[in-house]
């Protein structure tokens, strides 16, 4: 009997799609160090640029090498699936740097709306679930933030206090564009800018934090089991996830 994998609808367009993808044309990856700063990525001596014609210049040596394994780990043909770290670098330097104010109100409208704010009335076990989770992080941006954040039960908004969104801004304010863009991954595949937060400013763990964020989403697996799909793409999002995640361990603390 085939695998679930096997018979997935995803699973059945995946031959198709790796036929189509762009044949491999380097042997030879490096990593240089940029006379004016940064390091940039060579492929067979020819430095690599983005979609958008830019150099590819990463700001540490640890971030180059991590992408330049990308690289290194491609087949006879490239899949930018398996290669996160470039994806999210391309969108560093083709999409962030300049636009970091822009970044940031996304993030900051994130939080204005944020997952851990909203809370189920019902039932106890999942109710008791979102505290275990959201409570710490809640306190901690009290504390650490300067930013108590109300609650809501259900889906009925509640309006966050400015001064607390104000102090949210602040702190993204001492972000560049590498780990504004890391954080506004992780905030857009979690829904909490504060879950982002945690993981940036290393309260909580990226695991932990990806358990937080779906507490209600594994609440409703344990209930009515997991559906194939949204399983796969439960994984996608999570790839990308770990890419953010693992951007920020590659760069200087904020």
């Amino acid at each position: 009997m085939p695998d679930a994998d096997e018979t997935s609808p995803a699973s059945a367009k995946e031959p198709a799609r790796k036929k189509n993808l762009p044949k491999r044309f380097y042997s030879r990856v490096e990593s240089k160090n940029q006379t004016g700063g940064g390091v940039s990525l060579l492929l067979d001596g020819k430095p690599v640029r983005t979609p958008g014609k830019k150099p590819l210049v990463l700001p540490t040596k640890p971030l180059a090498e991590a992408i330049a394994e990308e690289w290194r780990g491609q087949g006879a043909r490239i899949d930018p699936a398996t290669m996160p770290l470039t994806k999210l670098a391309n969108t560093v330097i083709d999409g962030v740097e300049g636009r970091e104010g822009a970044v940031r109100d996304d993030i900051l409208n994130h939080a204005r709306s944020d997952l851990v704010c909203y809370r189920a009335g019902a039932p106890e076990k999942l109710l008791a679930s979102q505290r275990q989770h959201w409570d710490p992080v809640v306190a901690w941006a009290k504390a650490e933030l300067g930013a108590p954040m109300r609650l809501a039960e259900g889906v009925m908004h509640v309006t966050q206090d400015e001064a607390s969104l104000e102090a949210i801004k602040q702190r993204l304010a001492r972000f560049d564009a590498w780990s504004l863009a890391a954080l506004h991954v992780i905030t857009g595949l979690t829904g909490s800018a504060l879950l982002g937060l945690t993981v940036a400013l290393k309260r909580l763990s990226p695991e932990e934090a990806w358990t937080a964020a779906h507490v209600d989403e594994d609440w409703q697996s344990s209930q009515w089991g997991e559906d194939e799909e949204a399983r796969i793409r439960r994984e996608n999002r999570k790839r990308d996830f770990e890419a953010g995640a693992s951007l920020l361990r590659f760069l200087p603390p904020e």
